[in-house]
């Protein structure tokens, strides 16, 4: 059986156009349900975590400096470090952790 790979591409294209192309045809009116609207609006951010947290954990050398990284990272935020310090206090975690993991 052989298989077309132009057949894959406009089968993915269509689902994609008719996910995109559905909402602005079928919701003409303002969305006034508040809970409906809620979700929308967090849906952006819940995708950005699902796709960034297993890249925290699995990027560095071992889980346990990139959980040490994590916590570090949302602790600092907290406590309202900028974006720059974070980054830079979570890379010294990673940093740290592994020397003394690999101490061990």
């Amino acid at each position: 059986m052989k298989h077309n790979i132009y057949v894959y591409i406009f089968i993915m294209a269509a689902v994609i156009y008719l996910i995109r192309l559905l909402p602005l045809t079928l919701i003409r009116k303002k969305i006034t349900n508040r809970t409906l609207r809620s979700f929308l609006f967090y849906v952006p951010y819940v995708t950005l975590a699902v796709m960034t947290f297993p890249a925290i954990l699995e990027a560095t050398g071992s889980i346990w400096s990139g959980l040490a990284a994590l916590i570090a990272g949302i602790l600092l935020s907290y406590l309202g470090v900028s974006l720059f310090g974070v980054a830079v206090c979570s890379c010294a975690v990673v940093f740290i952790v592994e020397l003394i993991l690999k101490a061990f």
